[in-house]
């Protein structure tokens, strides 16, 4: 019970509010809105970097990545100055505004571009292993929400190796619960594939062609051999 009274909770309650409000703003759904391109009517629907790419071209969706990093990032940084718990909440805080953001009537991104500028400014040496799930699960699948939630399950094991603490084996839980929950419809639609593709049709049975010299029609005389 001491333990828990000693917790900063202002400092926690600030970085959390600050840090969600922050995550909520979509860049993506900004430069839809200048373009006057329909993002959720294109491609996957979702309001990120991927898809904004898609719609608006790379050049857009590298600026809007950027972005969506940066939200991850300056949060963390900024509070990590009032201690670890300070940070990692404002970390998992900007990464649930940009999922469930209140401007996009709760129907935000991913988070995985967040979530990467959250561990940047976190532990950088923990985003390792996470970009490599990343892009060696992408050459292997071609499957960008695959990709994604490979790379984030590599950041649980992760946080037990290079050891920050409970605190961060649970930041690194939680980070990679909500990308893992964020592309379930991918999971499913991945494994419905992978599934018809193991499905082998039953091909009709050949038959035989009789040989009349080795196999007369019963009945046949053997003149008629």
């Amino acid at each position: 019970m001491s333990a828990l009274s000693e917790l900063p909770w202002g400092r926690l309650a600030v970085a959390g509010a600050a840090s969600y409000a922050l995550g909520s703003l979509s860049p993506a759904a900004g430069a839809a809105r200048l373009r006057r391109a329909d993002l959720r009517g294109t491609g996957s629907g979702n309001p990120g970097a991927t898809n904004a790419a898609r719609t608006m071209g790379v050049p857009v969706g590298v600026a809007v990545g950027a972005l969506d990093i940066a939200k991850g990032y300056l949060p963390v940084w900024y509070f990590r100055r009032y201690g670890t718990g300070c940070a990692e909440v404002a970390g998992l805080a900007a990464v649930l505004g940009h999922v469930t953001s209140p401007l996009l009537r709760g129907r935000g991104g991913k988070g995985v571009a967040t979530s990467l500028g959250s561990i940047l400014a976190l532990e950088p040496i923990w985003a390792v292993p996470v970009l490599v799930g990343f892009g060696m699960t992408v050459g292997a699948t071609r499957q960008m929400g695959i990709g994604s939630v490979v790379g984030s399950l590599t950041l649980v094991p992760t946080s037990a190796v290079v050891w920050r603490g409970r605190s961060g084996v649970v930041f690194a839980l939680g980070m990679s619960g909500i990308v893992v929950y964020r592309h379930r419809r991918n999971l499913r639609s991945y494994a419905e594939a992978a599934r018809e593709q193991r499905t082998i049709r039953p091909r009709p049975p050949v038959r035989p062609i009789a040989d009349p010299l080795v196999d007369p029609e019963p009945g046949a005389s053997s003149t008629d051999r």
